[in-house]
């Protein structure tokens, strides 16, 4: 009798054991495109703020565009001992007192009437009113070396102008360089014309995504975000909307 009962739970034992198991299989998230990086620079750094003037994207590319050119206030030039292309020689040589624009040698060169005091100085014309206000902003609100990410979350390319958006952003990149009675290789970018005629050759967009074969611009200064340069690519295929 004992050897039954053991014979029976042996052959239960080996019925249980042998069933099939239900397995599950580890949680592997999908990639929807395991050919493609993910893109992290969108959310990098700092988003900009409208009510800020930062002077990495806006006051030094200004800077760059209508002061820093050769014979005025590059690093060889550096006339009169001003060299306005790095936020240090701005503060020093610029004589810039934080909070204080009307103590800054900057502001007031830039606000000067007499052609021949002012910078920029004749013939090239003077700074707008608006990029006057920049550089006075950013000095009021401390005279910082701050940056901000123009890519950060979306880049809305949708609905671009030129008076919206590439006329400005001309303005304070390149018309120093492309304006006024000598622009650089005889290039001008001033008016909604030149521009036009220019985006519409292929070399402007070929220029600021410094693409194979073009002269990178800004030229002696930083290239224009991805944002910004789709921006212009959204507005040259809509047909350079005026």
């Amino acid at each position: 009798m004992r050897n039954l009962i053991f014979a029976f739970t042996l052959t239960a034992a080996v019925i249980v054991f042998s069933l099939p198991s239900c397995k599950h299989d580890p949680f592997i998230p999908l990639d929807p495109d395991p050919t493609t990086p993910i893109d992290t620079a969108m959310n990098a750094g700092v988003p900009c703020n409208p009510d800020t003037v930062y002077f990495q994207n806006q006051v030094l590319p200004l800077l760059i565009s209508q002061c820093a050119q050769a014979g005025c206030h590059d690093a060889a030039s550096h006339e009169e001992g001003v060299v306005l292309t790095n936020y240090q020689q701005v503060m020093s040589t610029g004589k810039v007192k934080a909070f204080k624009p009307n103590d800054s040698e900057l502001y007031e060169v830039i606000t000067e009437t007499d052609p021949d005091d002012r910078m920029p100085q004749s013939p090239n014309a003077p700074l707008t009113t608006e990029q006057k206000n920049l550089i006075k902003k950013w000095i009021e609100q401390g005279a910082q070396n701050n940056v901000c990410n123009e890519n950060f979350g979306t880049c809305d390319t949708d609905n671009i102008t030129y008076a919206n958006f590439v006329s400005g952003l001309l303005a304070n990149r390149c018309v120093g360089c492309h304006g006024g009675v000598n622009p650089q290789g005889g290039l001008k970018l001033s008016t909604y014309a030149e521009v036009k005629a220019s985006a519409e050759s292929g070399k402007l967009y070929g220029a600021i995504a410094r693409l194979p074969g073009y002269s990178a611009m800004p030229k002696g200064g930083t290239a224009l975000s991805p944002c910004f340069v789709n921006k212009m690519k959204a507005w040259i295929d809509a047909g350079t909307p005026q």
